[in-house]
């Protein structure tokens, strides 16, 4: 019989990706501009969320957009429509981003003058989890139609974020959904998640999570937060 060779594998396959990451973060922290990944599952009113935030904030916050999909210019321009800067990432078929096509989004975009970027990933619960994108917080949406079990089916993503916005709230009275389950659920995954329940549609708990949101950037030392 012959000898079985054994390989360890030393470094992770993300170890690469990681390291642009923190590079973006360093590059970010004197630019004095935060960058949040906002992830989602399609459907989950991200961009709805993402335009109600922009409204309440846009001025006092110097905000850009960047909005990343596999095809189309759909949200790119809602987002333009509210005045803020904003650009288009197409991934050529893949369904997420990784750090590299982060940063060529922020050479596009320009950082310089702005306090927030918010990447707007692509729909997906999955991959784009996988994948540090350099961002300074990681934030994700979670609609009541989806269901309080995600937290179970999909625990990556809820233990690489910050911030879950559960959104939706307005129509809890016809979905099955158990609001403490959820958040007993996600924080099993990860204790020092802040949880937001909001409706996109009505405003309503949209002033919490932008509160939360100046906080971050306050302690990223963005210019007017000083």
């Amino acid at each position: 019989m012959s000898e079985i060779r054994v390989i360890e594998i030393k470094e992770s396959i993300f170890a690469d990706n990681d390291r642009e990451a923190d590079r973006i973060r360093t590059r970010l922290k004197e630019e004095k501009t935060f960058l949040l990944n906002l992830m989602s599952s399609p459907g989950s009113g991200k961009t709805t969320t993402l335009l109600r935030t922009i409204e309440a904030l846009k001025e006092e916050i110097r905000i850009g957009v960047m909005e990343a999909d596999i095809d189309s210019l759909v949200d790119a321009e809602k987002i333009a429509g509210t005045g803020v800067r904003s650009i288009q990432l197409h991934t050529g078929g893949m369904c997420h981003l990784d750090a590299g096509m982060t940063e060529q989004g922020l050479d596009e975009i320009g950082t310089e003058d702005l306090d927030l970027v918010v990447l707007e990933n692509v729909g997906n619960l999955v991959c784009p989890a996988e994948f540090d994108t350099g961002a300074v917080k990681n934030a994700m949406i979670l609609s009541v139609p989806e269901g309080h079990d995600k937290p179970l089916k999909y625990p990556l993503i809820f233990t690489v974020c910050d911030a879950l916005i559960i959104n939706k709230i307005d129509v809890l009275p016809y979905f099955d959904f158990d609001m403490e389950k959820v958040k007993e659920y996600a924080l099993m995954r990860n204790p020092r998640l802040e949880i937001f329940p909001v409706s996109a549609k009505t405003g309503e708990g949209i002033d919490a999570w932008c509160d939360w949101l100046k906080g971050q950037l306050r302690d990223h030392g963005c210019s007017g937060f000083v």
